[in-house]
């Protein structure tokens, strides 16, 4: 999410029907003698399932802060073929085109489904399948997935440190502002409780890190997920008045320097359009990885 991003361009997908799931196939909702299991699965591909890893590793497998409930789609045998986490930010990881169909037959089913992210191709499958049901998209983002590896390159430092509870009512504005910017709802009017002490607990997590003088936010960026493996930025913020000072690449190269000291891969979502936020990245070192695309969904009707 960025604040350089300019509106997303809507598109309207094609219903695309599945295929039949056959009967070994089985879905059930997750417990917590599931995460090492679950873990385990998600880690064959950690650079595409560091939101679900870093949700459980966060939050543990059942929890009400993940804002959805995870569920496991296995084989006959038991084998784990899809893991996916289904309510307001809808995730999944599907091996098989009938675990794929599973969980999509849980999303239209599912009326609190607000958002799906993923990699482009699975997430038009999705859409086509909900948009069939009944279930259309409101806006769909269409993004890059970028990385960051070791060695990153050093720069000017820049005063960049974790932000403390003083920084929150610099920080709720402007993530709200970024928040609309990318999917048209402002969490302060829709849900300002919430949405400050989710805020309130990244910043006790210490995964806010700021450059504030003179009272005023220069730049800020968010930790979403943080795995052993990947670390997952979001929330990427430099001043309106502050652009084109090299600023924002200084600040993501310092942190990114001390992120890598802890994981292998930095990685962020930029909107594809977004020309400004795609040199910023470069010039900060990251390089492009995939195609990712976020849906965000029309509510569901009553039938």
């Amino acid at each position: 999410m960025m604040s350089l991003s300019i509106k997303s361009n809507t598109v309207k997908l094609a219903p695309q029907m599945f295929p039949a799931t056959t009967n070994s196939l089985k879905v059930t909702q997750a417990t917590s003698e599931h995460e090492e299991e679950v873990l385990a699965f998600l880690a064959a591909r950690p650079i595409h399932t560091v939101f679900m890893t870093g949700f459980i590793r966060n939050n543990g497998l059942v929890s009400p802060l993940n804002r959805g409930t995870f569920y496991i789609c296995v084989d006959a045998q038991g084998q784990l073929e899809g893991v996916a986490l289904i309510g307001h930010n809808t995730l999944i990881e599907a091996r098989t085109e009938t675990a794929l169909a599973a969980f999509a037959r849980l999303i239209q089913a599912s009326p609190s489904v607000y958002m799906m992210m993923g990699e482009r191709e699975m997430i038009h499958q999705l859409s086509g399948y909900c948009a069939g049901k009944g279930r259309m998209p409101r806006l769909v983002c269409r993004e890059m997935l970028l990385v960051q590896r070791w060695p990153a390159e050093v720069r000017k430092a820049v005063p960049l440190r974790p932000a403390t509870m003083d920084d929150l009512p610099l920080l709720l504005p402007v993530h709200a502002e970024m928040a609309f910017e990318e999917s048209g709802v402002n969490p302060l009017k829709v849900d300002p409780e919430g949405f400050s002490r989710r805020c309130a607990r990244r910043i006790d997590q210490e995964r806010v890190w700021v450059w504030v003088e003179g009272g005023r936010l220069l730049f800020k960026a968010d930790i979403l997920a943080d795995t052993p493996e990947v670390i997952y930025l979001e929330g990427i913020y430099v001043a309106p008045d502050d652009r084109c000072k090299s600023y924002g690449s200084r600040c993501l190269s310092q942190l990114s320097r001390s992120l890598l000291k802890r994981a292998g891969v930095i990685s962020v979502l930029v909107d594809e359009r977004n020309l400004a936020a795609r040199s910023l990245f470069r010039k900060a070192g990251y390089n492009f990885r995939s195609q990712y695309e976020t849906v965000f969904l029309e509510k569901k009707t009553a039938e």
